[in-house]
C-alpha cells in the first residue's frame, strides 16, 4: 500500500500516478524486503542497495512527451537498447540506465527483466 509521500510526489503530475503504481506493484510483487524511500526528486527501491529509481522530468525537453516517468536502474554492464534514453558509467563497472515510461503498457516483460537483473546486481555489488 502506498504511503502519503508517494502520493504527494505526484501532486503536480497526478496522471503519472497509475504508471508509478504499475512500476511499484511490479517490483513489490516480484521481490521481498524492498524498501521504498521518497525523496524530493526521486523514489528509490532498494534491498541492500538501490536498484531502481523513479523520477519526474524537472523541465520540458523538445521531442519528449508532455508527461512521463524516468525509470532508472543499475547494471554491471552497458545495456544497448532503443528504449534506453541514456546510459552512463559513474563508477567503473556500474552502469546507470534511464528509460522513459509513458504508459502502463511500458511496464512490460522486457522492463521486468531489466528490473530483475538490476535487483540481482544490487545484491552482489
Amino acid at each position: 500500500m502506498m504511503d502519503i509521500d508517494e502520493f504527494l510526489f505526484f501532486d503536480k503530475t497526478p496522471g503519472m500516478l497509475p504508471l508509478y503504481e504499475a512500476v511499484r506493484d511490479t517490483i513489490c510483487a516480484e521481490f521481498e524486503n524492498v524498501t521504498i524511500k521518497v525523496r524530493k526528486t526521486q523514489i528509490s527501491f532498494s534491498n541492500r542497495y538501490g536498484f531502481a529509481f523513479v523520477s519526474l522530468p524537472y523541465r520540458k525537453l523538445k521531442g519528449r512527451p508532455d508527461e512521463y516517468i524516468i525509470f532508472t536502474f543499475g547494471l554491471n554492464h552497458r545495456l544497448e537498447h532503443p528504449r534506453i534514453m541514456e546510459a552512463v558509467e559513474p563508477y567503473p563497472g556500474r552502469w546507470t540506465h534511464h528509460v522513459i515510461l509513458r504508459s502502463v503498457d511500458d511496464v512490460d516483460a522486457e522492463l521486468k527483466e531489466w528490473i530483475t537483473e538490476a535487483y540481482g546486481f544490487s545484491m552482489v555489488k
